[in-house]
């Protein structure tokens, strides 16, 4: 059982995966989870999906609840987020960032903490068969990487790395998927050819892969 609050700044696919994944694998309840959403119709649909989840008022709300502050926005909106919180995250906060290409080095300066961790998850976390690989910034602790291995854990798969790896678990799991949709797709079209129904094909292909 995870002791923490677990907050979401971003209530996006993602988040809500994880929360999800959390609350299914009976980590903590969901009354200890909070996200917030620029977009407030996606901090609704969070709460549709995690029934009991805390809908916050502001990034910085959560930033200073403590425990565990998820940064799940597009790689394109971090440098609003993190000026929005540098010097606002409560003491002790340990905060995971899923976007991609953002560094350790730019989340500890625009965030004013050490106490960060990167993460590459990947889609089919969505269906609680991810693959995350993750990387520990300078003031993340032994305790800190076995928290966020066991709560990606609960999505997947989840392995600690060297942050200088992470361009290659980009390419290999966080690419991957698409390139495995793409084959399941050539395939269907194979079998469509050969004169299989397009419904019947799509599913062979999928189940085969």
């Amino acid at each position: 059982m995870v002791q923490a609050n677990i907050s979401f700044v971003g209530a996006g696919q993602m988040a809500r995966a994880l929360a999800k994944g959390f609350v299914a694998a009976k980590l903590l309840p969901a009354g200890k989870i909070a996200a917030f959403d620029a977009l407030p119709e996606a901090t609704t649909q969070f709460q549709a999906e995690v029934p009991g989840a805390v809908a916050a008022k502001s990034n910085v709300e959560l930033a200073e609840r403590g425990g565990v502050l998820f940064l799940a926005v597009k790689p394109q909106s971090m440098a609003a987020v993190m000026g929005e919180l540098a010097g606002k995250v409560a003491q002790g906060t340990l905060v995971v960032s899923i976007a991609a290409g953002v560094t350790l080095a730019k989340l500890c300066v625009g965030l004013k903490t050490e106490r960060v961790i990167r993460v590459m998850p990947n889609t089919p976390a969505l269906v609680g068969k991810g693959a995350s690989a993750f990387a520990l910034g300078p003031g993340a602790t032994a305790e800190d990487s076995r928290l966020v291995g066991e709560l990606l854990g609960a999505v997947g798969l989840a392995r600690q790395v060297d942050e200088k790896l992470l361009d290659a678990v980009t390419g290999l799991s966080g690419s991957g998927p698409a390139f495995v949709y793409i084959m399941i797709e050539a395939l269907s079209d194979g079998g469509v050819r050969m004169g299989l129904p397009r419904e019947l094909s799509l599913a062979l292909a999928a189940q085969t892969v």
